[in-house]
């Protein structure tokens, strides 16, 4: 299982609001080597970002449990003002 889906998955088990996984068109990291899709070649080594919110208590207590898991990338905390949350029902 990829690592964003282990990762959004492992969020839901921990009862996490919500999770959403992005794949990057273009971008470098720590190495400085760029990753971006090319027409004549299709790169599986693109940026991913998962988004995860929920309130800054759960989000602390959520990343000791993935932060083992995670041997390359980075981690960064965003206040949000989320407006709604709603299920449809």
């Amino acid at each position: 299982m990829p690592l964003f889906e282990w990762i959004a998955r492992k969020a839901r088990e921990q009862g996490l609001a919500g999770a959403t996984v992005l794949r990057g068109l273009l971008g470098f990291g720590a190495h400085s080597r760029i990753s971006t899709v090319k027409i004549l070649r299709l790169s599986e080594n693109l940026p991913i970002v998962v988004e995860i919110i929920d309130t800054p208590e759960k989000i602390e207590a959520f990343l000791p449990i993935i932060d083992q898991s995670i041997s390359e990338g980075m981690a960064t905390l965003e206040k949000v003002r989320i407006r709604f949350y709603r299920s449809g029902k």
